[in-house]
């Protein structure tokens, strides 16, 4: 029997293979404290529910970068095997850019799950990427991409970005984006309140989610810097999945992990419509039905199969019919 993602999902496929959180980490306390909460919540939930990236770019000291790009190493060959981490290494005209690909990718490439690559502008950059990683082949060679748009620039070049065939992901430079239009943007338009009032700032976080989504790719979400306050924190989350076609977003402190799976988990009658629906779907061979009153096809069952895809993602305890779809782990879908 087909598993639903062979039969209902074709370049949206990727959007149903990363966790909605990704959590960033610099400083070493922080960094293994991320690696212990990742498989803590793992235990918990019984489902990788959010990333953890180590990063190099802010991380990293003024001249530790070496020393910076080793700690990684061996904190991902620490790693244990289930999880799932990746590391944001230098812009790519940071002097430290190829000094961490070649360090990092090289000696730890296997255990990453994606490379996040700053202040990505063009196609052109992406290209620079990927000549790095195939000078050191090996695990180098299929590692996803993910890129940080930043700049007026590159949100307009975002369908180009989402079309390349190593991008998985796109995230959103809020304060970068801000400070690059020389004050023309205020700085309110860095909090959690005003990203989403200012044209500009709601414009190029549309521009994004409609790249990524026109490409199968998954749009994250930028940070909320007011990391202890959980109401803003929650609002914005929300809005974010609810309003703007985000299905991933970041988190900058662990405070922030649990609202942004509450955000982006569906409701709970949402899910058990969506158990019934797919495993009556799956019953007929996924050919049209009526169920409750109404008729439904494959389009319908591709919607309420991301519904459960997302519950599974965010921790939500599933429906019995369903949950042996999530016995085995998915294959991620190659990009």
């Amino acid at each position: 029997m087909q598993h639903p993602r062979d039969v209902l999902l074709g370049a949206q496929a990727a959007a149903g293979t990363l966790p909605v959180c990704d959590h960033y980490s610099g400083v070493e306390p922080r960094m293994r404290k991320s690696l212990q909460l990742q498989a803590d919540m793992h235990e918990e939930f019984g489902a990788c529910v959010f990333d953890v990236t180590l990063d190099c770019e802010d991380g990293a000291p003024v001249g530790g970068e070496a020393d910076h790009a080793a700690l990684v190493v061996s904190l991902l060959l620490a790693a244990a095997p289930e999880a799932r981490v990746a590391v944001r290494v230098h812009a790519l005209d940071h002097p430290a850019f190829e000094a961490d690909i070649a360090s990092i990718v090289s000696q730890a490439g296997h255990r990453l799950s994606h490379v996040m690559i700053p202040k990505v502008e063009s196609a052109a950059d992406l290209l620079k990427v990927e000549k790095a990683l195939a000078a050191i082949g090996g695990a180098a060679l299929a590692l996803p991409l993910h890129v940080l748009v930043e700049s007026p620039r590159a949100v307009h070049n975002a369908f180009e970005l989402a079309a390349h065939p190593r991008v998985q992901s796109i995230s959103f430079g809020l304060m970068d984006f801000v400070s690059s239009h020389n004050g023309a943007v205020p700085a309110d338009a860095m909090g959690s309140s005003g990203q989403f009032s200012h044209p500009l700032v709601l414009r190029a976080k549309l521009e994004i989610a409609s790249a990524c989504h026109a490409y199968g790719k998954v749009p994250s979400h930028c940070v909320v810097t007011e990391f202890s306050d959980v109401a803003a924190m929650q609002s914005a989350a929300l809005r974010a999945s609810r309003e703007l076609g985000y299905t991933r977003m970041w988190s900058i402190h662990p405070s922030q992990i649990r609202p942004i799976l509450a955000a982006f988990a569906p409701q709970q009658a949402e899910i058990e419509f969506a158990a019934e629906l797919i495993a009556t779907a799956d019953q007929a061979q996924w050919a049209p039905i009526s169920f409750h009153g109404k008729l439904h096809d494959r389009a319908s069952y591709r919607y309420y199969w991301q519904v459960l895809e997302r519950g599974h993602q965010t921790g939500v305890v599933l429906p019995l019919e369903t949950q042996g779809y999530f016995l085995k782990p998915v294959m991620p879908h190659k990009v």
